[in-house]
């Protein structure tokens, strides 16, 4: 059976959601895409020895940060956790001079796309893969068939499309001489509406929908993640409920549901396949 942990954004969301799923992923400010965690706010893990609890570094480190990374990693030790995301493969070469009793999960947005690709990192001491949102949940499942690790799998929540270094929001004010202090920004192109985070990582976009994932919940994987960014809290307990008591009767009902909920709902790439065409 599927364990289900969601991508929490804050503190209060954890203590309201703590009775409801099995773990969170929880990243650490400034060395995670969009995470608003400091290192201090770890100590509240003491707290879940029943949970599954993933700390998540899923950006590129900078030469400057890799001595941050590796005192993150040792401290890490201490925590009850039961592995750490990475995208950086410079995080797997510290990892493995260091004798940590967690397991890594290889996390890489847009690279974990086959059976190849994930194989290749469990030979190379990887536990599980966090598979991109960019395929089919046909190909999702073949992955999970056929691979030697476990997998974790996007089912709710905005998707991040693409991130940079660069500070194209603040840049952007900046010329234009704008006062904008908001958290969240956006943008509207051909009628979609795209949350746009700007921090110390840099720039994040996001999908203009959300995914809504829950008639494929029911499958074999190992771990569903719902993730709460820019989604309103009692809505988002809501969803969690949803995809605790989901069974073969009300799925539809659950599915329809979720689609009500939101203005902005999809399927993501579950269901349609990508065609690459050769240009002329």
């Amino acid at each position: 059976m599927s364990k289900l942990i969601t991508i929490p954004s804050s503190i209060d969301e954890v203590n309201e959601t703590k009775t409801l799923v099995d773990g969170y992923i929880i990243g650490i400010k400034d060395m995670c895409v969009n995470s608003n965690f400091n290192i201090e706010d770890l100590s509240i893990l003491n707290e879940f020895s029943d949970k599954d609890i993933f700390i998540n570094l899923n950006k590129n480190i900078l030469e400057s940060e890799i001595d941050k990374v590796r005192e993150i990693l040792i401290d890490l030790n201490n925590y009850n956790i039961k592995g750490v995301l990475f995208y950086d493969i410079g995080i797997l070469n510290i990892y493995n001079k260091l004798n940590l009793k967690y397991d890594l999960i290889i996390s890489q947005e847009h690279a974990l796309t086959n059976t190849a690709t994930v194989n290749y990192w469990c030979a190379n001491g990887i536990k599980c893969a966090y598979l991109s949102s960019d395929i089919t949940i046909n190909e999702v499942s073949e992955i999970k068939k056929s691979s030697d690790c476990k997998v974790m799998v996007n089912l709710f929540g905005y998707l991040p499309m693409f991130v940079s270094r660069r500070h194209i929001v603040k840049n952007y004010l900046d010329y234009f001489k704008l006062d904008d202090n908001s958290s969240i920004n956006y943008i509207e192109k051909e009628g979609a509406i795209y949350p746009i985070i700007d921090n110390n990582v840099g720039t994040q976009v996001y999908s203009g929908n959300i995914l809504n994932g829950i008639k494929y919940s029911l499958i074999n994987l190992d771990y569903i993640v719902l993730n709460s960014f820019n989604i309103d809290l009692d809505k988002f307990i809501d969803v969690i409920k949803m995809f605790i008591s989901v069974n073969e009767k009300n799925i539809l009902e659950y599915d329809d549901k979720i689609n009500n909920m939101f203005p902005n709902v999809d399927y993501g790439f579950l269901e349609r396949k990508t065609i690459y065409k050769v240009g002329k």
